[in-house]
């Protein structure tokens, strides 16, 4: 199971046994018929100032993650702590106090922000919630934010239409950021930009980084960009962490059948250049039934007879990079 992760001491955030299920409803009346474990008994830790990568295939449950962390989606198991507070039991006064701390980047820039509001009002908005300073200390902190992410404090009274899609992600970037928050949800920051325009999103994403301390959790399907930006790296599949470890030793040994595939898949330039050998088989399963045992097992070109009896543990195979797969055990 995944709890069975070791979660760091000194962690900002802390997920143990966290599960998200969302029900298929069917008949007159709309009752669940099946439910889909989008998230199923995750464990793991997020290191101060540390950026982890988490990546998947799409609907692996990376996003729906994310969100149960940030409170965001209701959990229907398992806990999360932020600086040792359990974030999922505070009653809503004490979350909304909590929020200034953990902020989330969302995919879309433009569904993300309201076309009828300009982009300073958008990033003030947090400061008049939590009623921060006076009205003019508020005006102030949003033009020095502006200026952090690279945009002109003149710009603040236009509206989304105005903007490129890599303003736009700046924009979003400041309302993030302008709270002063410890950690960031990055969901797929850039996955909707141009390619010449994600270069610039990303350094300014390391800047702040540097600059304010930021603690991220990235979502990305994008291995290069991960490997760019997380200092360690998370593999999930279908609910479940299946592998994680740092950065350097997780693209240099991956270790999973599922995260060799995963970079078998990526086109290498270099036709010289040695690729691994292994693809996944057949289909990605149905998420309402699950294989038994390894949920991968239906796709490995490994898998044996103790893979669809028993669901492999996450254990250490080297230091600091666990692994659920019975071939390692």
């Amino acid at each position: 199971m995944n709890a069975a992760i070791d979660l760091d001491a000194d962690a900002l955030i802390k997920v143990e046994r966290l599960s998200a299920h969302f029900p298929v409803k069917s008949g007159f009346f709309g009752r669940p018929s099946a439910w889909i474990r989008a998230v199923d008994e995750v464990s793991l830790a997020i290191r101060k100032r540390e950026t982890l990568g988490l990546v998947g295939e799409s609907g692996c449950g990376k996003s729906t993650l994310g969100r149960t962390i940030l409170a965001l989606r209701r959990a229907n198991g398992g806990s999360v702590h932020f600086e040792e507070k359990s974030v999922l039991d505070l009653p809503p006064e004490d979350l909304k106090a909590l929020r200034r701390h953990m902020q989330l980047v969302f995919q879309d820039p433009f569904a993300s922000l309201n076309p009828r509001e300009t982009v300073g009002r958008a990033v003030r908005t947090a400061l008049d919630l939590h009623k921060i300073g006076t009205a003019r200390e508020r005006t102030d902190a949003v033009s020095e934010i502006f200026r952090q992410v690279g945009l002109h404090p003149a710009l603040m009274d236009r509206f989304p239409h105005e903007f490129s899609g890599g303003q736009r992600q700046r924009v979003g970037i400041a309302r993030a950021i302008v709270l002063r928050p410890k950690f960031l949800v990055c969901d797929e920051p850039v996955s909707a930009l141009d390619v010449s325009i994600q270069a610039q999103i990303l350094n300014l994403l390391k800047d702040l980084q540097q600059q304010l301390g930021l603690t991220y959790l990235f979502i990305s399907h994008n291995l290069a960009i991960v490997e760019h930006m997380a200092d360690r790296v998370a593999v999930m599949y279908y609910g479940r962490i299946v592998e994680i470890a740092r950065r350097d030793e997780l693209y240099a040994r991956p270790r999973h059948p599922y995260t060799k595939a995963l970079f078998a898949a990526v086109p290498i330039p270099n036709p010289r250049q040695r690729t691994l050998d292994i693809q996944m088989r057949g289909d990605p399963p149905d998420p309402t039934r699950m294989p038994s045992g390894c949920r991968f097992r239906n796709r490995c070109p490994y898998a044996m007879d103790r893979c669809a009896q028993e669901e492999p543990a996450l254990i250490e195979m080297a230091p600091d990079h666990r692994v659920a797969c019975w071939l390692d055990s």
